[in-house]
């Protein structure tokens, strides 16, 4: 059975990147951090896939990632080459980002977010030994990537490669997934766990408030701050709020929106950019304001209107990859099968003499439903 609380958080993270992209709200990164949240989710999935199919869930997994991304690629890699991108070896980084693929000049904006798949699949790759070494050594593995960051920012900041920091900054939160997972955030009397919450969320603070990047307070300038601020928020979420949203069901309407969004939320988070870059220069030519929060509110629905569209046309690349039924929009209204009919023996034959056999049928058997089923970052999210 799904858990829909996390399904909500899924849900709440992936409308919150859409709408930061699109307004630039720093503020969003500070009230939600949404993709430390979704590597945490994305890390107590890994740990239970693991745990039922061993390292081949390693495998399983990229197999549910790629093909969406293939898809993007299939349109947008030759539109690339057909404005000047150089056609050689490293175009094969499309089909498996082990580091950032070729872009050119607009497609490295518009395909920014791509690296959440390069940084995705070396999470999972490093998943089977981290989660013996997570089970044999918790705090020194979870703090071990918070200490990498701190080496990367303090020494090596302008020369580490991408991965390596961001292994630092994410793989904690991943991490934090697999306590999650094993229930130890949940174990955690709250006279442990909200101090720790507190001291993450305030050394966190601190760092953002007295170093400020490009953008201001925008987390995704501010590498430390953003992972201990992150940190605080996915110990609030994940181990001191209740860990159930039952009453997500109880609208029909908001309960499909929450289902459409987790199992459609790769194709909403690979093709939301390129309309967000598309439809900048349209709003500057018809005079809209990027702080009007009307022209905002236009352009965020806008967004969210063209996304849909890509999500009827190729987001049943997301069910085919994870072995679903292919479905136009999921999480439908069940509908009933037919009833099984009741089971009637067969009868015997009558037994020699004059005294007849009776034969009983049995008590019928009731129905069963059957249910249907880049080169550079701009925004990182």
């Amino acid at each position: 059975m799904r858990n829909r609380y996390l399904d909500l958080l899924r849900f709440l993270a992936i409308i919150r990147v859409v709408v930061y992209h699109v307004t630039g709200a720093a503020v969003l990164t500070l009230v939600f951090p949404a993709m430390s949240v979704m590597f945490a989710l994305a890390g107590s999935l890994m740990a239970a896939s693991l745990d039922r199919s061993g390292p081949s869930a390693a495998i399983r997994r990229l197999r549910r990632l790629l093909p969406s991304l293939w898809v993007l690629a299939a349109v947008f890699v030759p539109a690339m080459v057909l404005t000047g991108l150089v056609v050689d070896w490293k175009l094969l980084l499309w089909a498996f980002p082990i580091s950032d693929p070729p872009a050119n000049g607009w497609g490295a904006i518009a395909l920014s977010v791509i690296w959440y798949l390069r940084d995705y699949l070396w999470f999972v790759l490093a998943s089977p030994v981290a989660l013996w070494l997570f089970r044999r050594a918790p705090l020194a593995t979870l703090l071990a990537p918070y200490l990498l960051l701190v080496v990367v920012e303090l020494r090596f900041a302008a020369t580490a490669p991408a991965v390596l920091r961001d292994f630092g900054l994410y793989f904690g939160a991943w991490l934090l997934g697999f306590a999650h997972h094993d229930g130890m955030l949940r174990r955690l009397s709250w006279r442990v766990l909200v101090p720790v919450t507190g001291v993450l969320a305030g050394a966190g603070g601190w760092w953002i408030l007295t170093h400020p990047g490009a953008r201001g307070y925008d987390l995704n300038d501010i590498r430390l701050g953003n992972a201990l601020w992150s940190a605080a928020f996915i110990l609030l979420v994940l181990g001191i709020v209740p860990a159930q949203a039952a009453w997500v069901e109880r609208n029909a309407l908001f309960s499909r929106l929450v289902t459409i969004g987790n199992r459609r939320a790769l194709t909403i988070y690979l093709w939301h950019m390129p309309f967000v870059v598309a439809l900048t220069p349209l709003s500057i030519r018809l005079g809209w304001s990027p702080t009007d929060p009307v022209s905002l509110g236009v352009r965020v629905v806008a967004v969210f209107a063209l996304v849909g569209v890509v999500v009827l046309l190729v987001g049943w690349v997301e069910d085919v990859a994870a072995r679903r039924r292919p479905a136009l929009l999921p999480g439908g209204r069940r509908t009933a099968g037919a009833p099984v009919p009741p089971a009637v023996p067969r009868p015997r034959p009558p037994a020699a003499g004059p005294v007849p056999v009776e034969v009983t049928t049995g008590t019928p058997v009731a129905g069963l439903a059957v249910t249907t089923t880049m080169a550079q970052r701009v925004n990182t999210g």
